[in-house]
This record gives structure tokens, C-alpha cells and sequence, in this order.
């Protein structure tokens, strides 16, 4: 490829709108409400905040930089700064090919409850027949109608991940669609994902907010959003709530995958990425504080609907027991006629003990739910007790899949445009070949997502294909950066692209901050790791109607150690080839496979830039 064959974005709307599509994506929704419901509400904020500062605009600032200077994907890019590099590419492809094999399945369970609101009855509302059509399925009265749907005519599930079974014909159909959406979307490169973005980036908030005015109108929804805003300083004193923090602010942003150099990569050469760097970190953090609004206001509603459940049976309970007249005992004086009750009648009281539930609205809203549970479980619970719920559900799981759709469009991008960077590839397989070569054999893998055992194996992608590498990679971008290549460099690029040096706040934050953080973060992962013991997944009990905690098979460990260790090793296997290579043949070097774009590339000193664009 020549330097004029690359294509830019339109304007730099364009890159503004597939940054926020990529980086707002359905971890906004499920996993920051579920920290902060976990890290004391409010207080969460805090540190999440700090983090976002220190640690996520800095990072996503250097990735914007070196994708915009060198207008190469990621192997390109790092092997530019030098050949020895190139395996920080690499890791940051093959990241991204493990999260393009599991993520889009989110996709399509989010087109099965699409398709499936578009009915007079929600079939998550209520329990089948069971097959003798004498009464509800035993499996549903165990769990909830929620609960069943999910797991059973959902996914279909087994009892472990060792009990195998066949595919789900229906979430076989929805994954294809998914990945046909994704391949429509990625077809000519920037040119198709640069329409789709106005789309993709903007309709998730206007469904936000009419979720928002909604779930303010809603039952209960104060108690959810007062409990969200009610901070528990003490949890600022655990240092779990600072690495979630940063954590989240890490993978919201999408740093190490490679998306955002590919994306940055299409830029002009003198396009203000400092602005947007700092324009779409506040963005995507401010869309994960807006959807937590909306979450803890549906969480209120559920939260209550269920606390004054638990109240009416105590109450009818009570009525019967005791035989009251139906006026004297209310859902407000529940709690009062219990004491009289328990000190009246003592020894009658105590006979209830095995039946009477414990009513409390505190712990129904922290009953802390993450992942598919709250997307598809909770939501779902919330949705059907609402008026029209097939509204309701329908602007959701549309909306889910949307902000899915958009972060695949990063995900996929990140590893086309390192492979369309090669010579061999550009020159022999157009783009839309490329397109579908992937979206196929992501599609094929995939498949094995909807066996029945499939969601255990999403499960063990989820947790150990990207945490650890990502850790890694961004670790040793940023030490390269700073101390390899050098910060001084650095900053006479970034004067070169923009026209003015980078503030010295930059600089302390890539030299010092960041690294530092990170490898505090890397370390905790470790321990954290080796401290865990065996690894273990939640697998589904039919017969108890609910998630118990199980330990993977030696398979499923040698599987995760894998994973584990595939991507990193990308990087001094990578270093290492290049070495034996030049070594055996130092009189012949061999022509780069990669066609640089910029003739100024960091390899070689500012003071031989030459003019640019």
C-alpha cells in the first residue's frame, strides 16, 4: 500500500462518534452499576473519578498519538518504533480476535429478546406448563420466570461445563445475524463504519434517557437512586474498590486492544487528538454515571416490588395465623405487629419461624448483580412489572445491541487494519474479502458459544482472555514510550502534529503516574490469581433452581493458562524472532513486509522530520 492509499475519516466527527461507539459499550451498563453497588454507591465515584484522571486519559491520549503519527494498525505502528516491537502488536490483534470470538454471542442473545418482546405476553413474565400440561415447569417454580428463560430457553445450559450437548438452533441463527450486522457495518472500512457511528454512538442515549424519565416515574425508583448517591466512606479504605476502579476506567476506554491506534491511524496528520482524547474519556465516563441513574432506578423499582412482596406474604401470614381481621394489619404496620405478635404470643410465633421471611429493602438493594445477570436477568425482571413492558423491552435489548454493535466495530477494526498494513495482504485480498475472512472465522469458532456448556466457556473468556494481557500490553506500551523511545520525543512529535508541546502535566502523568499504577494493578492480578486457588465458575442447578459455585476441570485450567499466556508471550517471542532473523542475515537485511505511511516515523530522530500532509 502507498501512502495515499489510506483512507481518512470524513471529518473528525467521524472519529469523535467511532471512539464513543467503541468505548461506550455494555460495560457501562452492567459493570459500573454493579461496582458501584458494591463499593458503597457514591463512594465509588471517588476513586473511579481519581482514576479516570490518572490513570485513563493519559493512556488513551498516548494510543491516539502514536496511531495519528504513524497512520499504521498496531503491528505496524510498534514495529515502525522499532522491529523489535512489532510483538506488542501482535498481542493487541490476538486480544482482540479472542474478544471478537465471544462478544458478539452478547449480541446475539441481545437479538433472541429482542425477537422475543414482539409478543402479547413477555414469555419472561410467567412460568411454562410443565410437559404434562398439568401445572408450572418445576425448574421455573424452583428460580424465577426469569431466571428460566435465561438459563433454559435461552441458553439451554447444562449442569458443568464437562456435560456436553448440541447447538441452540435459535442462538445459531441470532449469532449469524450478528456477525452479518458486523460485516455490513465493517465492509469498506472507514468509509462504511464512519455512517454507521452516527447511529450507533447517539441512539443508546436517547433510549438512556427516556429509560431515565420512565424509571424516575416508576414505583420506588428514589429508594434505588438514594441508595446510589449514599456513600459508604469506609469503602474508600479498601484498596479492592481503587484497582475496580481503575480497572473499569481501564477497560471502558478499550486501552491495549488496538482499536484506538487503528481508528487514530485514519486521522489527519495534524488533527487535534488532545482535545478528543480528553472529549470522549469524559463522555464514555459520564455515560456510565448516566446509565447507573438509570440502572439504581430500576433497581429501586424491583427492589421495592419485591420488598413489599415479601411484606404481603408476612402479612397474609400473619392474618391467617392469628386469625386478624384483614384491616388491622397494613403493609406500613408490618413491622410493628410482628413484635407485638412475637412477645403476645410467643410460643405460636416461634412455629413460623421455618416459613416467616425477613423483609428488608437495604438488602434487596444490595443484592449486587453483574455481567448477563443484571442485562438480561434483573432488567428483565424490572421490565415486565412496567406498563407495555414489549415497549419497554424492545427500546432495551435494541438498544444493548446497539451499544454491542459499536464496540464490535472497534473490536473488528483493530484487527483488519494491522493485517491490511502488510503488503501481501493489501496487494491480494481486497477489504471486503479481509471483512469476511474474519467476520467467517470468528463466526465458526463462536458456534461453540451456543452449546449447551457454550455459556461456561464464554464465562472462561470473559474472565482470562483479555484482563491479564491487557494489563501487560498497556504496561509495556507505556514504558516504552516514556523511557524506550523517550518522553522528549515524544513530545517533539506531538509538538510536530499539533503545533505546540504537550503540557508538563502529560508528561509526569506518562513518566511517572500511569506506569505506576499499572504496575501496581499487574501485580495485584497476580496475587490475586495465585491467591485465588483453583479457578471456579458459577454453573446452573436445575434441580436447586439456582448458579452454584463449581471448580473447572483440569482441561478447562491447562485452557485458561493458555490464555493466559498466548498473548504475552507474543511480545518476546516476537522480539526474539526478529533478533535470530537479523543475526543470520546481517549482510541482506530484508525489506519490511509493512508500508509505512509516514516517512517520519518515530524511528527516526525529530530533527530529521521531514514536512508532513
Amino acid at each position: 500500500m502507498e501512502k495515499d492509499a489510506r483512507t481518512n475519516w470524513e471529518n473528525p466527527m467521524q472519529f469523535v462518534l467511532a471512539c464513543v461507539s467503541y468505548a461506550v459499550g455494555l460495560g457501562n451498563v452492567w459493570r459500573f452499576p454493579y461496582l458501584c453497588q458494591m463499593h458503597g454507591g457514591g463512594g465509588f465515584l471517588i476513586p473511579y473519578l481519581i482514576m479516570l484522571v490518572l490513570e485513563g486519559v493519559p493512556l488513551f491520549y498516548m494510543e491516539l498519538a502514536i496511531g495519528q503519527k504513524m497512520r499504521l494498525g498496531s503491528i505496524g505502528a510498534w514495529s515502525a518504533i522499532s522491529p523489535y516491537l512489532g510483538g506488542i502488536g501482535i498481542a493487541s490483534v490476538l486480544t482482540s480476535l479472542y474478544l471478537c470470538l465471544y462478544y458478539n454471542i452478547l449480541n446475539a442473545w441481545s437479538f433472541w429478546y429482542l425477537f422475543n418482546s414482539f409478543q402479547s405476553v413477555l414469555p419472561w413474565a410467567e412460568c411454562p406448563l410443565n410437559a404434562n400440561m398439568t401445572g408450572p415447569d418445576e425448574e421455573c417454580e424452583r428460580a424465577t420466570p426469569t431466571q428460566y428463560f435465561f438459563y433454559r430457553q435461552t441458553l439451554n445450559i447444562s449442569s458443568s461445563i464437562d456435560e456436553t450437548g448440541g447447538m441452540h438452533l435459535g442462538q445459531v441463527l441470532c449469532l449469524l445475524l450478528a456477525w452479518a450486522f458486523t460485516f455490513l457495518f465493517i465492509l469498506r472500512g472507514v468509509k462504511s463504519t464512519g455512517k454507521v457511528v452516527y447511529f450507533t454512538a447517539t441512539f443508546p442515549y436517547v433510549v438512556l434517557f427516556i429509560y431515565l424519565i420512565r424509571g424516575l416515574t416508576l414505583h420506588g425508583s428514589a429508594n434505588g437512586i438514594k441508595f446510589m448517591f449514599t456513600p459508604k466512606m469506609e469503602q474508600l479504605a479498601d484498596p479492592r474498590t481503587w484497582v475496580n476502579a481503575a480497572t473499569q476506567i481501564f477497560y471502558s476506554l478499550g486501552l491495549g486492544f488496538g482499536s484506538l491506534i487503528a481508528f487514530a491511524s485514519y486521522n489527519e496528520y495534524n488533527n487535534n487528538f488532545e482535545r478528543q482524547a480528553i472529549v470522549v474519556s469524559m463522555i464514555n465516563s459520564g455515560t456510565s454515571i448516566f446509565a447507573c441513574i438509570v440502572t439504581f432506578a430500576i433497581y429501586g423499582f424491583k427492589a421495592t416490588v419485591n420488598y413489599e412482596s415479601c411484606l404481603e406474604r408476612t402479612r397474609m401470614l400473619l392474618l391467617n395465623t392469628f386469625d386478624m381481621a384483614e384491616e388491622h394489619i397494613t403493609l406500613d404496620n408490618v413491622g410493628g405487629w410482628l413484635e407485638t405478635l412475637n412477645s403476645t404470643y410467643p410460643e405460636q410465633f416461634a412455629d413460623l419461624s421455618g416459613v416467616l421471611e425477613e423483609c428488608d429493602l437495604e438488602a434487596e438493594l444490595g443484592n449486587a448483580v453483574e455481567g448477563a445477570g443484571l442485562a438480561f436477568i434483573v432488567y428483565s425482571e424490572g421490565i415486565k412489572n412496567m406498563p407495555l413492558p414489549q415497549l419497554w423491552s424492545v427500546l432495551y435489548f435494541f438498544m444493548l445491541l446497539t451499544i454491542g454493535m459499536g464496540s464490535m466495530l472497534g473490536n473488528v477494526t483493530a484487527i483488519i487494519t494491522p493485517l491490511r498494513d502488510f503488503k501481501v495482504v493489501s496487494r491480494n485480498i481486497s477489504i471486503e474479502a479481509l471483512s469476511a475472512l474474519v467476520c467467517v472465522f470468528c463466526l465458526l469458532v463462536g458456534l461453540s458459544f451456543t452449546t449447551r456448556q457454550g455459556n461456561y466457556w464464554f464465562t472462561m473468556f470473559n474472565d482470562y482472555a483479555a484482563s491479564f494481557s491487557l494489563f501487560f500490553i498497556v504496561l509495556v506500551e507505556v514504558i516504552i514510550v516514556s523511557y524506550v523511545y523517550g518522553i522528549t520525543r515524544f513530545e517533539k512529535d506531538v509538538e510536530d502534529m499539533l503545533g505546540r508541546k504537550p503540557s508538563w502535566l502529560w508528561k509526569v502523568l506518562l513518566v511517572a503516574v500511569s506506569p505506576a499504577l499499572l504496575l501496581c494493578l499487574f501485580i495485584f492480578y497476580i496475587v490475586g490469581y495465585i491467591q485465588g486457588g483453583t479457578p471456579t465458575y458459577k454453573a446452573w442447578d436445575k434441580d436447586l433452581g439456582r448458579s452454584v459455585v463449581m471448580e473447572y476441570p483440569v482441561y478447562g485450567q491447562v485452557f485458561i493458562g493458555l490464555l493466559l499466556v498466548s498473548t504475552i508471550s507474543c511480545i518476546p517471542l516476537s522480539a526474539l524472532y526478529t533478533y535470530c532473523r537479523r543475526k543470520a542475515r546481517p549482510a541482506t537485511p530484508e525489506p519490511s513486509q509493512i508500508a509505512l505511511r509516514e516517512p517520519d516515523a518515530w524511528v527516526v530522530p525529530p530533527s530529521e522530520h521531514c514536512s508532513q500532509e
